[in-house]
């Protein structure tokens, strides 16, 4: 292994990459570094899948239950720590596995993050305000027009994104897109291959409507019920599972459609995940059997390409 190497392994939920990212750790003295931002939070555990105890003790594991959901854990911050990560992880000689679902997450990591735009607070609120009154869709047609690239990036129903590039061009006068061409990120300054992880759509869902099943067998109610005691920043409050639950809770419906309605909106998250990752044509994907009967082969094609570069 080179002294500067990093491996991504990306995809969907449920697709299986922390088993694959533990077993490839175990064999290239490699430490996890997760991108997912719900499972940085302390108090969110069955929700956020967190890896069993057992298995951070086996691997080191970094950006796990570090902060609270009372915090604001964003894109920036997420960056800033996982860089220090890595670093740490390579000068003890050992490879940084960076494992997630989070395709904002990994972007920035691989491209570096853009924060050097000028913020108008008065700016947002009347975008904001335009938005609520001729719907989000006005707003993002405008971005279209004005910055057609960062419309492609920003799905039309992300509203605080789209506020964003819309901020940033008129306080600007060119469009984020341009701006964002000189951030920089890890991707040309280390030796770096990703993975993507997927399988038969349809065994997907099988696998994520097994997942939150179990979720509940596990206790999911009761760990919704011990974050209304606090008051969630803005992205652990979207985490799937909250809203769900807390509708059956305030009975508006029965616990069959509390499930459903989680495992409908996670099989929506999957595909997003998908449609994100599938635009980056860095990935080399690999195929995972629904019964994870070729995952030990799938390791063994991640170490043969990280050595010999050829797959």
């Amino acid at each position: 292994m080179k002294k500067d190497s990093i491996v991504f392994i990306v995809g969907p939920t449920a697709v299986g990459k922390s088993e694959i990212a533990f077993l490839l750790a175990k064999k290239i003295n490699g430490e996890i570094v997760s991108a997912d931002s719900m499972q940085v939070y302390k108090e969110i555990n069955i929700a956020s899948n967190k890896p069993e105890q057992a298995v951070m003790d086996e691997v080191p594991h970094h950006l796990i239950g570090i902060v609270s959901v009372e915090e604001d854990f964003d894109v920036a911050r997420f960056n800033e720590m996982a860089v220090s990560c890595i670093h740490q992880i390579h000068q003890r000689g050992h490879v940084p596995i960076v494992v997630g679902g989070s395709g904002m997450y990994i972007q920035v990591l691989l491209d570096g993050i853009f924060e050097g735009a000028a913020k108008d607070e008065q700016l947002r609120q009347s975008l904001k305000k335009e938005a609520e009154e001729k719907g989000i869709s006005y707003l993002y047609e405008r971005l279209k027009q004005l910055d057609p690239k960062a419309a492609d990036k920003i799905h039309p129903n992300d509203l605080r994104r789209i506020i964003r590039a819309l901020e940033v061009y008129e306080l600007e006068d060119m469009p984020i897109s341009e701006l964002q061409k000189h951030r920089s990120g890890l991707w040309g300054k280390y030796d770096i291959k990703i993975f993507g992880l997927n399988m038969d759509r349809q065994k997907l869902y099988e696998k994520i409507e097994h997942r939150v099943d179990v979720m509940f067998e596990k206790g999911l109610i009761d760990e919704i019920i011990l974050l209304r005691d606090f008051r969630l920043g803005y992205t652990a409050d979207r985490m799937i599972g909250k809203d769900e639950v807390q509708g059956y809770l305030d009975g508006l419906y029965d616990l069959e459609k509390a499930k459903a309605l989680m495992k409908m909106n996670t099989r929506r998250l999957a595909k997003r995940q998908l449609t994100w990752f599938r635009r980056e044509k860095r990935i080399q994907w690999l195929d995972i059997n629904f019964d994870g009967s070729n995952i030990g082969e799938i390791v063994e094609k991640i170490i043969h390409h990280i050595l010999s570069c050829t797959i």
